[in-house]
């Protein structure tokens, strides 16, 4: 008689222990790119400046980049230099 063989308990638990730790990483880093793409699509890190109303002659205004609320609750508009 052959003695049946099968996935070992050790390996079951090892399998079990590396998938929470992958997702534990996956939770981390999203979190930590969520931050990074919020910061990267900031007008005044991409060398532009937030105004109110307009953009000043010199300057064309981006909307893809975001701008803080002011507290008066006044839209801003993100401008960057023309060269």
């Amino acid at each position: 008689m052959k003695k049946a063989q099968g996935i070992s308990i050790n390996v079951i638990v090892v399998a079990a222990i590396a998938l929470l730790v992958l997702v534990v990483l996956s939770v981390v880093f999203l979190g930590r790119f969520g931050l990074f793409t919020q910061q990267s699509a900031d007008c005044e890190n991409k060398g532009g400046r937030c105004v109110v109303g307009d953009c000043p002659s010199g300057t064309n205004s981006y909307a893809a980049w975001t701008c803080p609320e002011t507290t008066s609750g006044a839209s801003q508009t993100c401008c960057i230099n023309v060269q």
